[in-house]
């Protein structure tokens, strides 16, 4: 038997459970899928979990680093992975919770738990159930890419390595972007030692090089050791459990071994689970679906929102996709996905804020550009608090004035950055900022002088 929806959502996370919730308040009778967690990636294995064991290292850090500011603590702090743990279960289970009374309660609901698979343009089965609609909107997101000489391998990734409840005496994390810092740091604060392992000559080689060697140089003095440049990266399981990680730098450094490994090398989208063949939707060479300024296919009534769709691999830009979907079919809204800036957080410790485009993007498109940098040992409020690492960059064009883009390495810069982006947004000069009143002392308050400061760059 085959039910008949006015829409169907696979998948729940930041852009289809909001979307959901929208369509059924619209009178909409929708049939919502999920194969595995309500709430999605962000919500149990990313940015909620993951943001709970920060504060968690947090707290390990501080305690073991007082003395600077005149506060003397016995030795003897350790961490209790399994406290964290049930900490960051119980923060999960009240969201949870709270989106599966939401679905109960909510009549025009109906939802399947399982894996949805297309059988054809707008038919979709789950656990044997026949669904159909118009209108289907695909939110399945992404998972961890295993590299080949680790398939088989007792390895972990970022959602199995938040169910440790021991502490890894060596932790090898394979890539060194932003997953593999957080991760990275965090463990070595609680107390693992911990080697990250990157192909690339550098960390996040999507940032400018002075971002890569300040929060390098900042985890290194915590502990954390790198091999870069790994020609060669594998592992091979030892009798005793153990691994030899093979990495084959050119330091001259070729194998070492860890107790555990995690997998952070990257993300693929999990349309290859969909059977989009039986549907005629378009993909690109990586898996993610294509998509115009709308979200929209290229079969029109199927959409394509959050990490599957290529455009953003965030919860914000989830959630925008969201606000995009819904006030175009429900607002006479005129959203593009185009409209947005890139902006995006790295929290490690100090946090990294980026908005628009970088200086090695302003150098690559030869744009004609100012430039206004001070480092964070400038700013009182940072020296106050004994946190002075990174600095502030902020991009300005030349000839319009506007702010093209900025980087806040620093401590607060995944809150600052927001300001900054208010006024890229606003489409006005920078001198509106520049101009302004900040509040002292804070951090906040450098970016005025900051931007007193511009330089042209040759």
């Amino acid at each position: 038997m085959t039910m008949k929806f006015d829409a169907i959502v696979i998948g729940s996370g930041q852009a289809g459970t909001p979307l959901v919730f929208k369509l059924a308040s619209e009178g909409m009778k929708v049939a919502f899928i999920e194969k595995e967690h309500l709430g999605g990636t962000c919500l149990n294995d990313g940015c909620t979990p993951t943001k709970a064991y920060v504060a968690s290292a947090r707290r390990m850090y501080d305690a073991l680093n007082g003395e600077v500011l005149g506060v003397f603590i016995p030795n003897g702090v350790k961490v209790n992975l399994l406290k964290v743990k049930e900490r960051k279960d119980k923060l999960i289970q009240k969201s949870v919770d709270g989106i599966a009374k939401g679905v109960d309660s909510e009549e025009k609901i109906s939802f399947f738990k399982g894996e949805a698979k297309f059988t054809g343009t707008k038919s979709i089965t789950v656990n044997g159930d026949q669904l159909e609609s118009d209108q289907i909107f695909i939110n399945v997101g992404a998972r961890p890419l295993i590299p080949e000489p680790f398939q088989g391998l007792d390895y972990l990734t970022n959602q199995s390595i938040l169910e440790l409840d021991i502490l890894p005496e060596h932790l090898a994390i394979i890539g060194g972007s932003y997953i593999g810092l957080e991760f990275g740091q965090m463990f070595r604060r609680f107390g693992s030692q911990v080697t990250i392992v990157e192909k690339a000559d550098r960390i996040i080689s999507r940032e400018d090089e002075d971002v890569s060697a300040e929060i390098q140089k900042v985890m290194e003095r915590e502990g954390v050791e790198f091999r870069l440049g790994a020609e060669c990266i594998g592992a091979q399981k030892n009798e005793d459990g153990s691994y030899n990680v093979k990495v084959d730098c050119k330091n001259g450094e070729p194998e070492f071994t860890a107790s555990h490994v995690l997998l952070a090398a990257g993300r693929i989208p999990n349309t290859d689970l969909l059977n989009l063949e039986a549907t005629g939707v378009e993909v690109d060479k990586k898996g993610y679906i294509r998509v115009n300024d709308e979200l929209e296919t290229n079969i029109p009534g199927i959409y394509a929102l959050g990490d599957c769709n290529g455009k953003g691999a965030f919860t914000h830009t989830a959630y925008n996709d969201f606000e995009i979907v819904s006030a175009n079919l429900f607002e006479n809204g005129k959203r593009k996905v185009s409209d947005r800036i890139l902006t995006y957080g790295l929290f490690v410790d100090p946090p990294l804020g980026r908005a628009g485009i970088n200086l090695q993007e302003a150098k690559e498109k030869g744009l004609n550009v100012l430039v206004g940098y001070k480092e964070m040992k400038e700013v009182s409020r940072a020296k106050e608090k004994g946190e002075t690492n990174g600095f502030m960059r902020v991009i300005v064009d030349a000839d319009s004035n506007k702010i093209l883009g900025a980087t806040v390495l620093g401590v607060g810069g995944d809150e600052i950055i927001s300001g900054i982006l208010n006024v890229m947004y606003a489409d006005v000069p920078y001198t509106v900022i520049r101009d302004s009143v900040q509040v002292h002392p804070t951090v906040s308050e450098l970016i005025p002088t900051l931007l007193e400061g511009l330089e042209k760059q040759g």
